[in-house]
């Protein structure tokens, strides 16, 4: 199982309130155990609407993030071959043609853990972002109803992506893109691996394509 047979043979398209595909089951079963066992950590603070990626707290900043680095990726097999499916031509091909954008540059990949009063004020991302892809672990028995909220150009609800395990969405960032995340409960935590393909440097760079004969 892989994210790249994920995306060809087990997901959906949709284009309302704009073009996103739904993606069922893009985990192997280690990469969900490597994801719920990402050390990040549970410090208080005052969530602004954004994704802040660090706390300040009485001992200093804590980064509540975990991006998965060449110096890291070792500790994660599992991500690891995410991260090489990721850069494959095939993968990068493949959601260039499902999102309907040319996808060159860089890629990131970070595990993320939302806690109790977390939320996200509508927002279409960065322009640097070409595609954004975010794959859920919910083992805790969170409510679906902590996935992402999609939004009209009129920031209408539209619906929300289930926060449902071994489940998630991609879609390639634009003027009409909005999304968030309305305030709800958390009773445990919203565990997910979020991915981009950007243009600005990260540690994986995506392959080179061959210029046409």
């Amino acid at each position: 199982m892989s994210l790249s047979q994920a995306l060809q043979s087990r997901s959906t398209k949709h284009e309302d309130p704009f073009l996103y595909w739904l993606i069922d089951q893009p985990f192997s079963e280690q990469a969900i155990r490597e994801v719920v066992q990402t050390d990040i950590p549970n410090v208080r603070r005052d969530y602004d609407g954004t994704r802040a990626g660090d706390a300040t707290t009485k001992v200093g900043t804590v980064n509540t993030r975990c991006f998965i680095s060449p110096s890291n990726v070792d500790d994660y097999p599992a991500l690891g071959a995410l991260v090489d499916d990721l850069l494959s031509p095939g993968t990068i091909e493949l959601c260039s043609d499902m999102l309907r954008r040319r996808m060159d540059g860089y890629l990131r990949v970070e595990v993320i853990c939302d806690r109790e009063g977390f939320w996200l004020e509508p927002h279409k991302d960065i322009k640097e972002k070409l595609m954004s892809m975010l794959l859920y672990v919910n083992l805790v028995g969170e409510s679906e109803n902590l996935g992402t909220d999609l939004y009209d150009g009129k920031l209408n609800l539209v619906k929300t992506v289930p926060f449902r395990n071994n489940f998630g969405y991609m879609f390639a960032p634009s003027h009409d893109t909005w999304h968030g995340l309305e305030k709800k409960t958390v009773q445990k935590e919203r565990r997910s691996v979020l991915i981009n393909y950007v243009t600005f440097k990260t540690d994986w760079q995506l392959p080179l394509r061959r210029a046409a004969a």
